[in-house]
């Protein structure tokens, strides 16, 4: 499950290990910066039709901070859409239904963790 991938990923390479903040969404959790405790990632799942209008049922997302280039490449290749409940100028969200394979989002968690480690 990407689920767990990204969780066991974030916890070996920076330590982080997920936040449930909110008993009405037990599934969704946010990954935080150890130091400055900043939001880098947040895992949720979303009807489908938030993204992609005309679609129905739900799905497993995550919403990455990257670099306008990043985000711009990722949208004209289709890898991803402007973020879900976040700043769609600095966030993307992805669909973690393994048609983005997991090192490009591997290399965009890493993206996200450094901007707000800065």
């Amino acid at each position: 499950m990407m689920r767990d991938k990204i969780i066991s990923y974030v916890k070996e390479k920076y330590a982080t290990d997920p936040e449930y903040l909110w008993l009405k969404t037990p599934d969704t959790f946010v990954l935080r910066n150890t130091k400055n405790k900043k939001w880098y990632a947040a895992v949720l799942q979303v009807k489908k039709s938030v993204l992609i209008p005309d679609s129905e049922g739900f799905v497993d997302i995550i919403n990455l901070k990257c670099q306008p280039l990043t985000r711009e490449c990722l949208l004209a290749e289709e890898k991803a859409f402007p973020a879900y409940h976040m700043n769609k100028k600095l966030w993307i969200s992805i669909i973690l239904d393994r048609n983005v394979p997991f090192d490009i989002i591997r290399n965009i968690i890493d993206e996200s963790y450094n901007i707000v480690n800065r």
